[in-house]
């Protein structure tokens, strides 16, 4: 009896495995355009599905009737893990900075650090609403704590 209960067991494990909804999955809510203002002009974020381990950001400001393009991002699902991995116009010799989801992400609310990162080290965004989301930036800036705030309403 042992001998096929154990088989059993580890073909259930198997097939549940299968069946768990990738990281990525959970996020839909995050596709879509979304919209804050600031000093500089109208931010926008677009999100993108790109496969079925991938989503894709591209942030761009609104000012007047010119569309200035901020930074590009790639929502990377890797071993179970968020990857956002950001590329931002004018900064680090336009490569790429990866910060890794942290354990008390969740498809709601989710956090991503880079401790090496000079600013910033932490990015978060929380899901408030169906149309709403909290986006924020922090870390240490020239030894002290900032935090830049991004409120955004869903436009698309």
């Amino acid at each position: 009896m042992k001998t096929k209960l154990i088989p059993a067991v580890i073909g259930l494990l198997i097939i549940g495995s299968w069946t768990q909804p990738s990281e990525i999955k959970k996020l839909e809510w995050l596709l879509g355009t979304w919209e804050t203002k600031t000093t500089k002009g109208s931010l926008y974020e677009t999100w993108t599905q790109k496969s079925n381990t991938e989503l894709q950001g591209e942030s761009y400001y609104l000012k007047n009737k010119d569309t200035i393009h901020f930074e590009s991002v790639r929502l990377v699902e890797k071993d179970r893990k968020l990857h956002y991995i950001v590329s931002v116009k004018g900064q680090h010799d336009e490569q790429p900075v990866d910060f890794i989801s942290t354990p008390g992400s969740n498809p709601t609310s989710l956090v991503f650090e880079n401790r090496q990162n000079d600013f910033p080290q932490t990015i978060t965004y929380k899901k408030i609403r169906k149309d709403s989301l909290f986006a924020e930036i922090s870390g240490l800036m020239n030894g002290k704590m900032a935090r830049q705030a991004f409120p955004m309403k869903k436009i698309k």
